[in-house]
């Protein structure tokens, strides 16, 4: 089910560039250049809340974005969307012209308490629209997508919980259906939890972490190319051993970024 919304105005301008993010300038041919003022004022923007001001430093929003060529007027799936942190800052980036869908379901839900709603309550968001939907009855319109994020949220591919609410995920289907939703040339951008190096997927439902090269294998066999990769959130002080939930690493831990494309 989807709940639409009018848009917001931003007033952001698209401009060249330095190189974003990753600092491998090969690595950068295919994202779009923007003025970094425009994540700048996305991050800024006066509505946001202290509790996600305070999420900033270790997110590095304004760098992550950059990296993934999130520009004014484009139409931004958040998969997953979870509290909602990035589909706020999506929605100031893509402004005016530009739209943001923020898929979330019942289990997601009841995850993150009332911060969701309370984020998309009394149109805050006007141009945000709220896609309901189960892990495995996504259909999203073919070609509608400029970009998909998945931020902190491909690992629970591999999660499941039936009596949650949350059924073992069919996850051929699941990426077929990402792409199908994208553009071609649209980006899929993940973000996610470094587990150690051959970790088989089911660290995914233990831990929250992944070894991103079964992210890459996966991604490609689904159709995807992998366009860059970026450091910004690294950590070396992470133990990739530790649940992402383990106090001692709980925001803090060591994670990937990683751009893809759906080819042209």
């Amino acid at each position: 089910m989807t709940r639409s919304f009018a848009q917001i105005s931003l007033c952001v301008m698209i401009a060249a560039c330095s190189d974003a993010g990753s600092g491998d300038a090969a690595n950068e041919s295919f994202a779009p250049r923007v003025d970094k003022a425009v994540y700048a004022a996305a991050v800024g923007h006066p509505a946001r809340t202290s509790a996600d001001r305070a999420r900033d430093s270790a997110r590095k929003p304004d760098q992550v974005l950059e990296f993934f060529g999130i520009a004014p007027g484009m139409i931004v799936l958040d998969l997953f969307s979870g509290s909602g942190y990035y589909a706020e800052i999506l929605a100031h980036t893509v402004g005016d012209d530009g739209r943001v869908v923020a898929h979330t379901n019942e289990a997601y839900l009841r995850f993150v308490g009332d911060e969701f709603a309370a984020r998309h309550a009394d149109n805050r968001l006007p141009n945000v629209e709220i896609l309901m939907a189960e892990n495995n009855e996504l259909e999203l319109d073919a070609g509608r997508f400029d970009a998909i994020m998945m931020t902190l949220s491909y690992h629970d591919l591999y999660y499941a919980a039936p009596q949650e609410g949350w059924p073992k995920i069919d996850t051929v289907k699941l990426l077929a259906e990402l792409y199908r939703g994208l553009k071609p040339g649209g980006t899929l951008a993940v973000i996610d939890h470094f587990a150690e190096v051959g970790a088989p997927r089911e660290t995914g439902g233990t831990l929250h972490r992944i070894d991103p090269s079964i992210v890459v294998s996966e991604l490609e066999a689904a159709g995807f190319v992998l366009d860059a990769k970026s450091d910004v959130l690294r950590n070396m002080n992470d133990d990739h051993g530790k649940p992402v939930f383990d106090p001692a690493v709980r925001g803090r831990t060591d994670r990937f970024v990683m751009r893809f494309r759906k080819p042209r």
